[in-house]
């Protein structure tokens, strides 16, 4: 391990160097083995950029910042396709706020469908029955193009596409009201591209495997299939994963708004939220131009971070979040991290932590406090202070927030 700047930098033979942005927080063996084993890819354009959240995923290591020529890896961009964050700074202040957010939290949850049940017969509760005017408007934007995919491959009409539109999901998807270092009231969310985005991430995946199994081509992981540029399952591939980022970024929008709209319906004053808003993806591929070459980046976990650009990094329920401004580091792909990162499965977590614990790590935050949600509890995640200090030189701080209500499916 080579320490330069601000990053570290493991180099193996046989494989493209590794930068890591990991100074001062985990970077465990499992992970690190995973990422070893994406370098070996011959397809790898410099090196593979390591971001300070990173822990092992399925498919590729979260928080990897992967730049190919001639290749992509359907299971290294996974099946929360698009999955991102958005925030949008209103024009209320904590004064505003009831000193009771119950009842506020209640009105987001009937608004935004959440959480997942599985009943025989019956409406998935995260799932519209009758999807609303708003929903059916927004879906007219999505309509055409997800025609054009059904004509290309059928099955995608079984899936949940219209009916997952602005709805939240499980997991460490969110909606927070926060406040930032001025007392300024923020709305932040996290979700992707729902059911639909699972099928067509699920079908490339199965389908790049095939391929390798077709053309007798041995991989270190068989997640690191991959479909060749100028192939028919790549151009199918990058204009599904187009249409789910374009579902993932509607579906947040339509989720702000109904969130936005629930808040006025328990709040007095007036209020708008056009002052500032954030949208960006961190599970997705894009075509961009590094180093002289032109080639596709896998951001796993991660977050572009051009010179100028506006990110979100959120900590886990009880913690703090961030608004960043991108400083276009070349060394990192010109990327961050999209978050803290967990130090803990679902499973350890929900295993090792306890309810006493855990609820005093979210004291002062409106949320739920069931044993359904330790599985996200503050220690299962890195310490977002220690992580924004290992991208000091990738991000700068434009805003602190600290969440006082959160909603979790």
């Amino acid at each position: 391990m080579t320490i330069t700047g601000n990053y570290e930098v493991l180099h193996e033979q046989g494989h493209a160097p590794i930068k890591s942005w990991t100074r001062g927080v985990p970077f465990d063996d499992n992970a690190k083995r995973q990422v070893l084993n994406m370098a070996q890819m011959p397809f790898i354009h410099k090196w593979v950029a390591i971001m300070p959240d990173v822990h092992m995923g399925k498919g590729a290591t979260i928080g990897s910042v992967i730049p190919t020529i001639g290749a992509v890896i359907p299971a290294a961009v996974g099946v929360d396709l698009g999955c991102g964050m958005m925030a949008a700074k209103t024009t209320l202040t904590a004064s505003d706020l009831p000193d009771s957010l119950e009842l506020m939290r209640s009105a987001i949850e009937k608004a935004v469908p959440h959480g997942m049940s599985r009943t025989r017969g019956g409406r998935d509760k995260g799932s519209w029955g009758e999807p609303p005017a708003d929903v059916l408007e927004k879906w007219l934007q999505l309509s055409e193009g997800f025609q054009r995919l059904c004509d290309k491959h059928p099955f995608l009409k079984n899936s949940n596409n219209l009916k997952h539109l602005g709805t939240l999901g499980t997991g460490n998807h969110f909606i927070e009201v926060c406040l930032d270092e001025d007392q300024a009231v923020w709305v932040m969310l996290h979700s992707g591209s729902r059911g639909v985005g699972n099928k067509i991430g699920s079908h490339f995946i199965a389908q790049a495997k095939k391929e390798m199994e077709r053309w007798f081509i041995h991989l270190p992981d068989k997640d690191l299939a991959y479909l060749p540029e100028g192939s028919q399952h790549f151009r199918d591939y990058v204009e599904a994963v187009a249409w789910a980022q374009d579902f993932a970024q509607v579906n947040r929008e339509v989720m702000m708004a109904r969130t936005l709209q629930a808040i006025r319906t328990v709040l007095p004053k007036a209020f708008s939220a056009d002052v500032e808003a954030v949208n960006c993806h961190h599970n997705y591929i894009s075509r961009e131009n590094h180093y002289g070459e032109n080639v596709w980046v896998t951001r796993k976990g991660a977050v572009s971070a051009k010179i100028g650009e506006m990110g979100i990094i959120p900590g886990s329920m009880g913690a703090k979040s961030y608004i960043v401004r991108g400083l276009g580091n070349a060394e990192s792909f010109c990327s961050c991290s999209h978050g803290a990162g967990r130090v803990m499965s679902r499973t350890e977590a929900k295993r090792r932590v306890s309810m006493e614990e855990h609820l005093k790590a979210v004291a002062g935050v409106e949320c739920r406090t069931d044993a359904d949600v330790i599985d996200e509890t503050p220690s299962a995640y890195k310490p977002i202070e220690a992580v924004m200090e290992a991208q000091s030189d990738l991000v700068e701080i434009v805003h602190t927030l600290k969440q006082v209500l959160c909603v979790k499916g």
